[in-house]
């Protein structure tokens, strides 16, 4: 996509566009632009093909050339927001950022603003000439208590890539956990497949038997660090820093497992060893809350011990081998040092 200050924009049909009519490629192209704008722009002459006056129904051929004047701003885009980004990687195709901690991907419900995507917007809009060009794509998810490295798509192409490896399981992403109780084993591989389980007025992951519509799971892992424990905490046994490598992408994966085994994250909101859930209070069902509820005294968190630390994937456009790392963030860092100094002391 290239633009000008005369906020006109030229694009060149792709291959996998081809067939498409001038309408369709636009609305992939320009998601921030309802369908009624494109036929308006239309009928003042602003989209050309081939440098002809468009016809919206006509179907496009590898590389045509599909110009835009951009007479009138997007109507549809996330409210930007100015907010400081923890920016990994970042070309004309996509970015990689660190997610802090506490931080949705998408407005819901009552919360219309401070997302992730209300902050993407707010940089993109610093990168085109009028705001609302592009859209932040959203890949794949990070629970809203994980941090770490999260990929966004800024074109179309990017996007439909991107999905596609995902889906198609192309992506190696490799995670940092703190786990109650020391695990015995150095490594191994979590094989047990996760479904819904209906738990009081919420929906969860189980990996227990009789769970609704289980699918294959499976987490490698390997112990990067085993921590004494202190006598009288909740984890007298200790503690293990483990790097989890999902092999499947399911809802809750590394939580769900670790605490099948017996070993549940530090800080974990709702699962507990050997596939039990934890008692719904008011304030864990309500959506959006703050970071503010002491989770664990041991280790001093406020979330679940969970971090994102690194995603391998081919780059969507240039085919490039990519390994993207997040650094840890400070409370996971204050974790494992404050659980470290109480087993010296003890």
């Amino acid at each position: 996509m290239n633009s000008s200050p005369a906020t006109s924009i030229s694009l060149v049909v792709e291959p996998y566009q081809s067939g498409l009519r001038v309408e369709a490629f636009l609305v992939q192209q320009l998601r921030n632009y309802a369908v009624w704008k494109f036929q308006r722009l239309a009928t003042w002459g602003a989209i050309t093909v081939n440098h002809q006056p468009a016809d919206l129904m006509r179907r496009l051929r590898i590389g045509d050339l599909v110009q835009v004047r951009l007479l009138e701003p997007p109507d549809v885009h996330y409210d930007p927001e100015s907010y400081p980004l923890d920016i990994v990687y970042e070309d004309a195709w996509i970015l990689c950022l660190n997610k802090p901690p506490g931080l949705i991907a998408h407005p819901t419900g009552n919360m219309q603003s401070g997302t992730l995507c209300n902050f993407l917007q707010s940089h993109f809009d610093s990168q085109t000439v009028l705001p609302g060009l592009l859209r932040p794509g959203i890949v794949h998810r990070l629970d809203r208590e994980t941090s770490g490295a999260i990929v966004i798509a800024k074109t179309h192409q990017a996007h439909r890539n991107l999905v596609d490896a995902f889906e198609h399981s192309r992506v190696s992403k490799t995670y940092i956990a703190i786990t109650g109780g020391q695990i015995a084993e150095d490594s191994g591989m979590i094989d047990l497949p996760i479904g819904q389980a209906k738990v009081g007025s919420r929906v969860l992951m189980s990996a227990r038997a009789g769970s609704l519509r289980p699918k294959i799971a499976k987490t490698g892992w390997k112990v990067l660090k085993r921590i004494p424990g202190s006598p009288g905490d909740a984890n007298s046994s200790g503690y293990t820093v483990v790097a989890a490598r999902p092999q499947t992408g399911r809802n809750h994966q590394i939580r769900v497992h670790f605490a099948a085994i017996g070993h549940p994250l530090l800080g974990e909101e709702f699962y507990m060893k050997n596939g039990q859930f934890k008692p719904a209070t008011r304030d864990s069902l309500e959506q959006g809350r703050q970071l503010d509820e002491l989770r664990c005294k041991a280790s001093g968190l406020s979330r679940h011990a969970l971090h994102a630390a690194r995603i391998e994937i081919s780059h969507p456009v240039t085919g490039v081998w990519l390994k993207l790392q997040a650094g840890l963030p400070p409370d996971i860092l204050r974790a494992i040092l404050r659980l470290q100094q109480q087993g010296v002391e003890n």
